[in-house]
């Protein structure tokens, strides 16, 4: 992957190629370009890119992915980060459709409420790319979505922890972004292959809006809330998971080892953590996206069809194979 580019503006290394738009701009700006770029040429194309925000080491490095690849394809990237806040991300697809860019990636933060303005980016010819995270709307409504399958990701972190465990145990769960796709599925997968292990029993499910402060502020009330304890925490995130892993040791607790401790994402964070014992499998979903959605995008605007569903295949790492691991990873 081409070298990662800090997303802020006006930051030095920050190519010309992407215009960084806060949230909101639109209405100010209109089609005032960044870094004292020309318009763009009809052979340049233009992309609008709705970033949820960067909320997690994850998050960031998608945006990189894709901010990194488009530069290298000599395309203008339009990034809009809504802060992790929806209304932000609806502004900016509105924006999109009023600068009539050439095509749009969206990462959307929930599965609901997008119908509507993927409807006026259709009737304006606009193409939707979607990553990481899909929508419930008509399917008509955008070309494809590169993600993850969440559902088996969930499901292997429960595989894993019936493998690794004997006996009775108490878990604790530790909850995306309430709506999200990824929050939604995780949940389903994980919980569905627990119903083979009746010994294994969820006992208590919080959400922690994938955010590592929010991991350790709620796995601190947890603590301070179970009578009886638990031998297990399972993270819909490495963030959340490194959060609770903070008020665990804070706590006495010996995580990694009294209670193991399984995530999702397999972030750097997440591999040192299991170098150091203290995080015990992760559930690999790469945020390196940037290639596929670009494929897509290049493909769309030459007029071809795509696949509406593309997988990403993801892989599951225990804490042994953690030190060769580590060099390896790019996020």
């Amino acid at each position: 992957m081409p070298p990662m580019h800090d997303p802020r503006p006006g930051l030095p290394g920050q190519a010309c190629a992407a215009r960084v738009l806060p949230a909101g701009l639109f209405a100010i700006l209109g089609l005032l370009a960044a870094c004292g770029a020309e318009e763009p040429t009809a052979k340049r194309p233009v992309v609008g890119f709705s970033q949820i925000g960067a909320e997690s080491a994850w998050r960031v490095a998608e945006t990189a992915s894709i901010v990194a690849e488009a530069e290298a394809r000599g395309m203008e990237l339009m990034l809009v980060d809504a802060q992790g806040r929806m209304e932000k991300q609806l502004e900016a697809l509105r924006g999109f459709v009023a600068q009539r860019v050439d095509a749009v990636i969206l990462a959307p933060q929930k599965e609901q409420g997008f119908e509507p303005v993927l409807k006026e980016l259709k009737e304006a010819g606009i193409p939707v790319v979607l990553v990481d995270r899909g929508v419930q709307a008509d399917p008509s409504l955008y070309a494809t979505l590169i993600a993850s399958d969440f559902v088996a990701e969930g499901r292997m972190a429960a595989l894993w922890l019936a493998a690794a465990t004997t006996g009775d145990v108490r878990i604790v769960e530790l909850e995306g972004t309430t709506g999200s796709a990824p929050a939604i599925d995780r949940k389903q997968g994980f919980h569905a292959a627990l119903a083979a292990h009746p010994r294994l029993r969820v006992v208590r499910s919080q959400p922690a809006q994938f955010a590592l402060a929010e991991g350790k502020k709620q796995m601190e009330a947890i603590l301070r809330s179970e009578s009886e304890p638990f031998q297990a925490v399972y993270a819909h995130n490495d963030d959340m998971a490194l959060g609770a892993i903070e008020a665990l040791k804070a706590a006495g607790r010996a995580p990694g080892t009294d209670v193991l401790v399984v995530s999702i994402d397999a972030t750097r964070p997440a591999f040192e953590a299991m170098v150091r014992g203290e995080l015990s499998a992760a559930v690999e979903c790469t945020p390196l996206l940037g290639p596929q959605a670009l494929d897509a995008v290049q493909s769309l605007l030459r007029g071809e069809r795509v696949e509406q569903r593309v997988v990403v295949a993801d892989r599951l790492f225990e804490a042994s194979q953690a030190a060769a691991e580590l060099p390896n990873r790019r996020y």
